[in-house]
């Protein structure tokens, strides 16, 4: 069977199949899943690389790995024109894969710092190499990426007969699925491998393995997909169809303004005013085109909501408690319930959830269930708000622009009493106020001791800061730079004050605070949660302190001037409480999770196969890539409405989000209302045997006239005719 048949045929290559599906399908799945892990794993160490290895700052750092994802959902378009106007789908993949793998193993070398590190010392020598190599590796990557991304799937759907359209159906979850599994894994294999330590010379972290594992999975990606080439039913191209596209548009356009006075015959779509110039069956292909690109206008907004599990639910996760008994959640894994929760979701869906509804006379079309899937990301977002006003009940609150506030340390041996405007603290030895004090004045007078000495003590606005109260009050009093935010990802900010006469060293395995000078505070250090033991040394002398720690918190640690080294060390050190611990539990997203996940599965598998399904043969991988850019408008979304509202709370920001969607919802369902569901190889089919039809009848015409001018030719011969010259001139003119 030729690869080019008609693709109305029942079987369309040359593969066998396997459970009523085709057997080259297993091959494309198999790619989809090695691509994803190597796209997904490349990018989940990829800011720690710009971070921690080109030692870029985090703002350079976010700004090129954003135009990196940017460019990632540009470049389907390119892919889409190449697939339908030259190479076709299978080339396109071919070639375009090759591009991907150069560029991964291009990051995966760019990441090895032995290669410039001639002093040997763990750092690059020559950092110029190695940025202008991975900005390379990206480029490729994201066109490589980018472009296979509209081919892929529509390729998938190629292999598929008409009487397998219920496997076709079946093959779009499949591949949401291999998409999701492939991320899942990779998103928790890279960063383990970035985690170790490599090197020839010196041993660094290991970005070149988290890395060239990605490569290498790209690479059997490759091959996986080459091995079934024999397989596969291979659409050719139909030519530069995009530049047709636009050409036949623009030519409408101006056809209907030249022709805009009401004396020209109204035509039924504005498309018709390119019939003088372009085939019926070219137009009709478009307006198929159209009303599908005219559908995704409100679908960017579903994305907009869903991309945000990332960054601001990830941000959300950070002031929450991942404590669940036996596993110890972080806040940027969170994210992985999402692949978990698709992985799962798919297949009941497609088993149970669908054909339920079927039973029971529901006519569920591809467009409800696209409107039910922004609905419940929607309602995804209405539970995060929820779970923001649980979180803000319990966070500090911490002081304005126009506010200042101070908390107390007596660093003395004896108690102290302490006035301040409108309060009056007894603090005891080696002891903080209870809490901080807040003030709108910017500069305040405070007595302590008796006799009392009293002072003006300046206030820095918009900060916290504990004073330092010495022994002997006439001294001079130092006043320490509080936290006034909650630390990242979940990570305690510790800080020591050291009110022994001698220098302190203080040290744990997961951070250095160095020698502490007498009465000096250390700078903060984070401490991930757990069980974390302080070694306190000074000379000869050292002791343990240990402390159990939460997440999200901020701790000072006071060592008094009474500090004996040794057993009762743990006894003598006074803790200071600065910012609580999370309180509220990391399983609360769970249900946001689960509504913006189902939602997902609702919206992009069948949005992946509507898309398919209602394109013309020859603009498939157009459409895909049409789809894919509304994830790249989401994004923008993003930036746009929140730099727009600039609400205060977040709580309110996710409302915001939830209602646009909403009513973005709305407007989709009066829009699908409208939408006739059509069956684009019928409609072409038809246009086909019409042409055909004008064609023969065309033919008849001139063989009816040929006919009647030869008899005419015999009747004449016959009669002996003896007109003149001009005579049967003018007979053979008239006829």
């Amino acid at each position: 069977m030729a690869d080019n048949e008609d693709p109305k045929k029942k079987s369309k290559g040359k593969s066998k199949e396997v459970c009523g599906y085709p057997l080259s399908i297993f091959f494309i799945v198999v790619n989809e899943f090695c691509e994803r892990f190597s796209y997904y794993g490349m990018r989940a160490v990829l800011v720690l690389y710009f971070k921690y290895f080109l030692l870029w700052d985090d703002d350079l750092a976010t700004s090129i790995y954003h135009t990196f994802v940017a460019l990632c959902y540009l470049t389907p378009i390119l892919g889409a024109i190449v697939a339908d106007s030259w190479l076709g789908k299978f080339k396109t993949i071919i070639y375009l894969s090759i591009v991907y793998a150069v560029g991964q193993v291009a990051m995966a070398v760019s990441a090895i710092h032995d290669i410039t590190d001639t002093d040997r010392d763990g750092t690059p020598d020559n950092m110029t190499f190695h940025v202008v190599l991975s900005m390379v590796g990206l480029l490729l990557i994201a066109l490589g990426t980018g472009g296979i991304k509209p081919c892929v799937a529509a390729f998938g759907g190629d292999q598929f007969g008409d009487h397998q359209e219920k496997q076709r159906r079946t093959f779009f979850s499949v591949f949401y699925l291999c998409i999701n599994g492939g991320s899942l894994l990779s998103t928790i294999i890279t960063p383990i491998l970035r985690a170790q330590d490599c090197g020839i010379y010196t041993k660094q972290k290991c970005y070149s393995l988290a890395f060239g594992v990605p490569a290498a999975l790209m690479m059997v990606a490759l091959l996986v997909f080459i091995v079934g080439s024999g397989m596969y039913y291979k659409a050719k191209p139909q030519g530069n169809i995009m530049l047709d596209v636009c050409k036949c548009i623009g030519f409408a356009i101006k056809n209907r303004y030249i022709h805009k006075s009401n004396r020209y015959p109204v035509r039924e779509h504005w498309m018709d005013w390119a019939e003088e110039k372009y085939d019926k069956l070219l137009i009709a292909q478009i307006k198929m085109v159209l009303k599908v690109l005219f559908l995704y206008l409100p679908l960017p907004m579903f994305w907009t909501l869903f991309d945000q599990k990332g960054s601001r639910w990830t941000l959300q996760a950070t002031t929450m408690d991942g404590n669940f008994g036996l596993l110890v959640i972080q806040p940027d894994q969170m994210q992985t319930v999402n692949p978990i929760l698709i992985l799962t979701l798919v297949p009941i869906m497609d088993s149970l959830i669908y054909p339920l509804i079927k039973k029971c006379g529901l006519n569920f079309t591809p467009l409800k269930r696209m409107t039910v899937g922004m609905l419940l990301a929607a309602i995804a977002f209405f539970c995060a708000a929820v779970v923001q006003l649980q979180i803000d009940r319990t966070l500090p609150v911490f002081p304005s622009a126009s506010q200042s506030q101070l908390k107390l340390l007596n660093m003395g041996s004896s108690a102290v009493p302490v006035k301040l405007p409108g309060h009056d603290v007894n603090l005891f030895a080696g002891q903080f106020s209870n809490s901080y004090f807040t003030f709108e004045a910017q500069k305040i007078s405070i007595s302590i001791g008796s006799p009392a000495v009293t002072r003006d003590v300046p206030l820095a606005k918009g900060q916290r800061q504990t004073l330092l109260i010495p022994s002997n009050v006439s001294e001079q009093w130092t006043q320490t730079n509080d936290l006034t935010f909650k630390p990242q990802q979940g990570n305690n900010a510790i800080q020591f004050i050291n009110g022994l006469k001698q220098g302190v060293n203080v040290s744990t395995p997961s951070a250095n605070f160095g020698i502490i000078d007498p009465f000096q505070t250390s700078g903060y250090k984070q401490i991930k949660n757990g069980k974390a033991v302080f070694t306190l040394s000074s000379g000869s002398q050292s002791c343990e302190y240990s402390w159990d720690f939460g997440f999200g918190s901020s701790y000072t640690f006071f060592i008094p001037s009474t500090l004996t080294f040794g057993p009762m060390c743990q006894e003598s050190i006074t803790v200071a409480e600065d910012i609580k611990p999370n309180s509220v539990h990391m399983a609360l997203q769970i249900p946001q999770y689960f509504f913006i996940t189902a939602g997902e599965v609702m919206f992009s598998v069948t949005g992946l196969e509507f898309s398919y399904s209602q394109a013309p043969s020859n603009m498939k991988a157009v459409l895909q890539a049409g789809w894919l850019l509304t994830v790249a408008v989401g994004n923008f979304i993003v930036l746009i409405v929140a730099e727009l509202a600039k609400l205060p709370e977040k709580w309110a920001e996710y409302v915001l989000f939830a209602s646009l969607l909403v009513v973005v919802c709305f407007i989709f369902t009066i829009m699908a209302i409208f939408y006739t569901y059509i069956d684009p190889a019928e409609i072409e089919a038809q246009f086909r045997k019409k042409v055909d039809d004008d064609d023969d009848d065309d033919d008849d015409d001139k063989d009816n006239s040929k006919r009647n001018l030869q008899r005419l030719e015999v009747e004449m011969v016959k009669g002996g005719a003896t007109k003149s010259h001009e005579d049967n001139k003018s007979t053979q003119t008239r006829m």
